[in-house]
């Protein structure tokens, strides 16, 4: 009785669970996903019905060897066993200059006073610039993978972008309403979904999170930055997985750019709306930053920094843009309490590195860097290939496991992964099998493919 009952029950799961899979993976335009899925499922089916008609006693022992199984495979893969990196300061005991970022200096004019007063004090850094100024450049139509169609809608995004970049701040109304802290902070982080944002948080203000002197955007180049805000408002804004999954193939700059936008436009409006409110507000957006993005978002409690240096959160990875609003209205922080299981799973994962084309992404575990625990990527080496291959890369986004759609396929690995450490390992081999240890480039939507 107990195997007529067990096998085919086993039979019924891999048919129903892996073809399921099969269909999402074939929506998603994973066709090898799609295809070894279907292969699990058909292969696993007529497998466990078959057992069930082979002379006994195999058939008992079958069942019993998978009820034991799956016993070991519960308590192995779902108790929380935690792998837990080892702890330490993640946080910088010192302030960025923004004028020693590789955007920054990408911005300096050759024989400008800036450059020669740059480059005077950074000669290493005049050696490396040298080199990627040398290459055909971000966008340029003598790039690797040069498409101007795809180009001129990246163009448009960052004319957009530059455009609000004058409307980051602004004068104050002088009569101010508000709630209480608790009421305020509700509303504005609805607000801030309401204009489009997918994941709010709330941190206050440290000495870390500001750049100390300006590199780009609105102000005097190489001015002392004094923000005197308390609280900054983090949210993200989600990118297109197809588009994604193109990288480093223009669609994925395209995407980028207009997601950059988005996460402008809201920041803009949120900040505006605060002003009229009556408190000072400024918004924080792409080439006119005063913050660290993303270490402002890890601390309001919206991801973790991963092996690319970049945010890592729970549901997208890093398949996001990030926006910051700072303001001096009292809110209440969210807290940040570290997400040990993602970090853990950068630990074992190394899918980034191992496929970046230029090789600036680390392998092994995280260092001290700068008085802080961290990856650190290699931004001359990174940004040279974008200048090569004229877009912006994402590669590592898109090969990231956790950068799959947000489904319910994916949000239970997603659970399990944060619950077990052996369920982390599992699910980078589960990753490696269905998509590749190097997965291929996605061709992204049909009318893309032009040029």
């Amino acid at each position: 009785m107990i195997p007529k009952l067990i096998l085919p029950l086993t039979a019924l799961l891999f048919l129903t669970g892996f073809g399921a899979f099969a269909i999402i993976s074939w929506h998603e335009k994973e066709p090898r996903a799609a295809q070894r899925s279907s292969l699990a499922a058909i292969v696993g089916c007529a497998f466990f019905w078959g057992m069930l008609h082979l002379p006994p006693p195999l058939p008992h022992f079958a069942s019993g060897a998978l009820v034991v199984g799956g016993a070991l495979a519960i308590g192995a893969f779902l108790l929380p066993q935690r792998n837990i990196p080892p702890t330490g300061r993640d946080a910088p005991s010192q302030r960025v200059d923004e004028r020693e970022i590789i955007f920054a200096r990408a911005r300096l004019e050759p024989g400008s006073e800036a450059y020669n007063e740059y480059y005077a004090r950074h000669p290493r850094h005049k050696v490396e610039d040298e080199k990627t100024r040398a290459k055909p450049g971000l966008l340029s139509p003598e790039s690797q993978f040069a498409n101007p169609y795809h180009f001129a809608s990246t163009e448009a995004s960052f004319f957009l972008t530059e455009a609000l970049s004058e409307a980051v701040n602004g004068p104050t109304a002088p009569e101010r309403v508000t709630l209480s802290p608790k009421e305020m902070t509700a509303y504005i982080k609805n607000l801030a979904r309401f204009y489009g944002a997918l994941d709010v948080g709330v941190t206050k203000l440290e000495p870390y999170h500001v750049y100390s002197h300006i590199g780009r955007g609105c102000g005097t180049y190489g001015a002392p930055i004094s923000l005197s805000h308390t609280h900054a408002i983090a949210f993200t804004v989600e990118m297109n997985f197809e588009m994604t999954q193109t990288a480093p193939q223009p669609p994925l700059t395209m995407e980028t750019g207009k997601e950059y936008v988005e996460a402008a436009r809201i920041a803009v409006q949120l900040a505006a709306a605060l002003r009229e409110m009556g408190h000072p507000a400024r918004a924080h957006i792409d080439g006119n930053y005063r913050v660290i993005a993303p270490l402002v978002a890890r601390d309001a409690g919206l991801g973790e920094i991963g092996r690319m240096s970049i945010l890592m959160t729970p549901r997208q990875g890093p398949r996001v843009r990030v926006g910051v609003v700072t303001t001096d209205l009292e809110l209440i922080p969210d807290g940040r309490e570290p997400n040990t299981a993602i970090i853990d799973f950068c630990n074992i994962c190394q899918k980034c590195a191992t496929t970046c084309p230029s090789r600036s992404i680390p392998f092994g575990k995280r260092e001290e860097i700068d008085g802080a625990l961290r990856w650190k990527i290699n931004p001359d080496t990174c940004f040279r290939y974008w200048n090569v291959a004229g877009t912006d890369c994402g590669r590592c986004m898109a090969v990231c496991p956790f950068s799959h759609p947000d489904n319910f396929a994916h949000n239970f690995v997603r659970w399990g992964i944060q619950k077990s450490a052996l369920f982390r390992r599992a699910a980078l081999w589960m990753d490696d099998f269905f998509y590749g240890e190097e997965p291929e480039v996605g061709e992204g939507p049909g009318w893309v493919g032009v040029g």
